[in-house]
């Protein structure tokens, strides 16, 4: 499959989930094209710079009209909301796990008046950065998700799991266990128990190679959460892709193959 076929194959899909929503009299671009670019953006990666330049030389035939690249970026931002049409409806048991992001390297903290990222520990070493929290179903699909600064605990991110309560049991490990307060939906699990808690840990591996998620370059919080919005979004259309395209396919081999569609 070329990547012109991939790129349409995804905007029909993005489509289907906009519920035919209109477009604004002033915009140049529909909902689902300005979805797909975001998507798009989520899987390359990068800098948006970069991204555009491609997008424009190679691309742009398919989105009639493209805007300027900071006027796409606005829009994007305005309208990060619309990715919650794309995530998944929670199974039976869901994984809640949380990934460190590393923005600047520890040498280089307290330079920026401005600091994005705080001081934390992440895979048992310091990063300044942010810490993003998925929640994630039996399919490998991202069904909320949440970020916070890395220096707080993963505590922190208990509301989302706790707002499918009476919905879904929520395997977790026991960074998410607080003194004092009920478990609720969520099953602490011990090291090297239930093993489908691994189903999270290949899917912030594949974030990394693929949508080189380690390496983000936005300084202002409203596009990073732009960004993570994106991805999380992305990971629910491509499964459903490979569900088109091979519908014999093993469960567990549909994720894997999440790197045939890198850019």
């Amino acid at each position: 499959m070329t990547t012109e076929d991939f790129i349409i194959s995804l905007f029909c899909l993005v489509d289907d989930r906009m519920d035919k929503l209109g477009k604004r009299s002033d915009a140049t671009l529909y909902p689902s094209e300005l979805v797909t670019i975001g998507l798009l953006f989520a899987l390359k990666g990068g800098y948006f710079r970069a991204f555009y330049r491609w997008l424009k030389r190679d691309f742009e035939t398919l989105f009639v009209r493209l805007p300027d690249r900071t006027r796409i970026q606005r829009a994007l931002r305005a309208h990060r909301n619309w990715c919650d049409r794309l995530l998944a409806d929670p199974t039976f048991f869901t994984v809640i796990d949380t990934y460190g992001i590393e923005l600047i390297h520890p040498v280089r903290e307290g330079r920026s008046r401005q600091p994005l990222g705080k001081k934390g520990k992440s895979n048992r070493r310091w990063i300044v950065g942010i810490k993003l929290c998925w929640l994630v179903n039996d399919r490998g699909e991202v069904v909320a998700w949440d970020w916070d600064a890395a220096n707080v605990h993963d505590q922190t991110f208990r509301p989302v799991a706790h707002q499918f309560d009476q919905q879904t049991i929520v395997l977790s490990d026991f960074g998410f266990k607080k003194a004092g307060e009920a478990a609720r939906n969520l099953k602490f699990c011990a090291h090297k128990t239930w093993s489908e808690r691994m189903l999270v840990e290949t899917m912030f591996s594949l974030a990394t190679r693929v949508c080189r998620l380690k390496q983000l370059f936005h300084r202002r919080a409203v596009y990073l959460e732009t960004h993570l919005a994106f991805v999380s979004a992305l990971f629910n259309l491509l499964l459903q892709l490979n569900r088109l395209f091979e519908p014999d396919a093993a469960p567990d081999d549909r994720l894997l193959k999440f790197a045939h569609f890198a850019l």
